[in-house]
């Protein structure tokens, strides 16, 4: 049976399976939070784009569970890359979460237009992890060239690379090169709810015959389905909702097993076609906004 952790190449064990908070309202974030933690989630997945932080450790205090039961990841704007700018953004994460280290720090996107500013972000994280202010670091949205020019320029392989993988777009460029560096894919929009509301909404991963009868097979929803698939090929996701039910039902992927088949038939479904942003369009001009201080 798959584990329910992994191990990040600099050592430390993070759960595989993760509670994600795009999108959640900062006034119902704490509520969502609190349910996940109840239901068994560890790791939680924020950043300081969400505007969320401060309810995510508003909801690990009210929950009693010590500090180091929590595996929190949060990500760092591309407005406060650069290397003094990110050490600051660590230290408004942190005041936010209410909190002295941070497990998982990461940078949000690659900025290609001012790729000094993404390594001079990515030396902050070194530093940070040095200091022990953080015990790992990684990247998001990062594509085989931005990893390839990142490695170039620093020294520490990001432990972790958070990119948008479902069954209609499944990114086998990008998890082949993070596996060659050793760096864990993790995904994001795990079960394709961005493909619910964009694009042909007539298609979607929830409806998928496929997906939905190797459900079938196994008594489980097409989500666990999808979650199942990635917990298997040895990626972490990170499934977000804020409805009790499906909080639960998306952490009870740890009791049945795909064969090889069904594996080999959900990474059929590829697409090659992206939800979100194209990497090379993110800028500072398009995307670029203030992280408030508190």
């Amino acid at each position: 049976m798959t584990s329910t952790t992994v191990t990040l190449n600099n050592g430390v064990t993070m759960p595989a399976l993760g509670f994600g908070v795009f999108q959640t309202p900062p006034e119902v974030t704490t509520q969502a939070v609190e349910t996940a933690l109840e239901t068994g989630y560890r790791l939680i997945d924020t950043a300081a784009a969400y505007g969320n932080e401060r309810g995510v450790g508003d909801a690990i205090r009210a929950s009693g569970l010590a500090r180091d039961d929590v595996f929190i990841e949060t990500k760092v704007w591309i407005s406060d890359y650069g290397y003094d700018e990110t050490l600051h953004a660590f230290e408004k994460s942190a005041r936010k979460l209410g909190v002295e280290t941070i497990d998982l720090l990461i940078l949000h996107q690659a900025l290609p237009s001012a790729f000094d500013a993404t390594v001079g972000a990515y030396r902050a994280l070194e530093r940070l992890l040095a200091d022990g202010r953080v015990r790992a670091i990684g990247v998001s949205n990062f594509m085989p060239d931005h990893l390839a020019t990142l490695l170039e320029r620093t020294e520490v392989v990001p432990a972790v690379n958070q990119v948008e993988v479902h069954p209609y777009f499944s990114q086998p460029g990008v998890r082949a090169a993070d596996a060659e560096h050793g760096i864990l894919t993790q995904a994001w929009s795990p079960i394709g709810g961005i493909t619910s509301y964009r694009g042909d909404s007539s298609r979607s991963t929830f409806n998928d015959p496929v997906i939905v009868g190797i459900g079938e097979q196994h008594g489980k929803t097409a989500a666990q389905v999808m979650l199942r698939w990635h917990l298997q090929q040895g990626r972490s996701a990170i499934p977000k909702s804020v409805r009790p039910e499906r909080i639960a039902e998306n952490f009870d992927v740890f009791d049945f097993e795909l064969t090889s088949d069904e594996l080999a038939a959900i990474d059929a479904l590829d697409t090659g076609v992206r939800g979100g942003p194209e990497p090379e369009v993110i800028t500072l001009e398009t995307f670029g906004r203030a992280i408030p201080e508190d």
